[in-house]
């Protein structure tokens, strides 16, 4: 089992809100008024680890080990929430989110491949870790500065256990989880060609839903993201091309074959769905 082990290992390096935010470095006339409101969208955006953690545990019932690491996972998270809630009580108390405005994010996904969901969220934390470190970068305010750079090297070190479940995973299913991985890693790494942000936050997940079916749909101002990353914290091609880089060199490890760009993990992916293809032509395939 994986659980202990990173229990022993996220429990080692976790940061105290009270002692390890330098809540007295506040500076008011660094804060400006888009950045105070930025931090309300990500306080109840990162409430949405309340539905995600309801997901994991229904479609990995058979999972008892990656079900307790979601103990971990579901409590670092809704922490993150918790610490901008509690910059904006300290700092801004007219913009601390209301419950209902919180609840509002909290509803059913509608059930999905567990193996595909498993490496959507491994590509989600990279994506916020570079979201967070950008974000770091944009605000001028010492303490939400450093909440940020905090808040950046949680999701680095989500990814990476998110990573040790994924080598389990080939481990005993081979194929079919090299398969899953290439085919939602060619989704996550091609964000250059959507509209739209590529995480789970802003994915469909509830046909019965739609269009109010994704986190960010369900925001008071459903319009923030896209402005966030766009025109506030200026996540360009620069930093999506750093996302698609770790997004291809970890598969690079995991699959033990070099992904130099996209093109490459398709091809890869279309092997894949061919060899599983056979194994069905010969019978239900078998784990590795």
């Amino acid at each position: 089992m994986l659980y202990p082990e990173l229990f022993k290992q996220l429990e080692s390096v976790r940061w105290d809100m009270d002692k390890d935010i330098p809540w007295d470095r506040f500076d008011a006339s660094l804060l400006t008024e888009e950045q105070a409101h930025t931090i309300k969208m990500n306080a109840i955006t990162e409430w949405a680890a309340l539905p995600a953690t309801e997901m994991f545990l229904r479609d990995n019932r058979d999972d008892s080990d990656f079900s307790a690491f979601m103990s971990i996972w579901f409590f670092e998270e809704q922490k993150h929430s918790l610490v901008l809630m509690e910059y904006l009580k300290r700092f801004r108390p007219d913009l601390v989110p209301t419950e209902e405005e919180l609840h509002q994010v909290r509803f059913e996904f509608d059930p999905a491949p567990a193996l595909e969901t498993l490496m959507l969220h491994f590509c989600g934390e990279i994506r916020l870790n570079h979201w967070y470190r950008r974000a770091a970068e944009w605000h001028t305010e010492p303490v939400i500065k450093h909440i940020y750079q905090t808040l950046s090297q949680d999701e680095a070190r989500h990814g990476g256990a998110y990573l040790r479940y994924m080598k389990r995973a080939i481990q005993n299913f081979g194929n079919e989880a090299r398969a899953a991985f290439a085919k939602v890693g060619v989704l996550m790494a091609s964000a250059r060609r959507t509209a739209q942000a590529l995480h789970p936050t802003n994915l469909h997940v509830n046909k019965a839903l739609f269009p109010r079916d994704t986190i960010q749909s369900r925001l008071p101002n459903p319009e923030w993201l896209e402005h966030w990353l766009d025109e506030q914290i200026h996540f360009d091609p620069v930093w999506e091309n750093k996302v698609v880089e770790r997004i291809l060199h970890n598969l690079s490890l995991l699959m033990d074959r070099s992904f130099k760009s996209v093109q490459e993990l398709n091809r890869f992916r279309k092997e894949m769905q061919a060899s599983l293809g056979s194994s069905a032509e010969g019978g239900a395939p078998q784990p590795a």
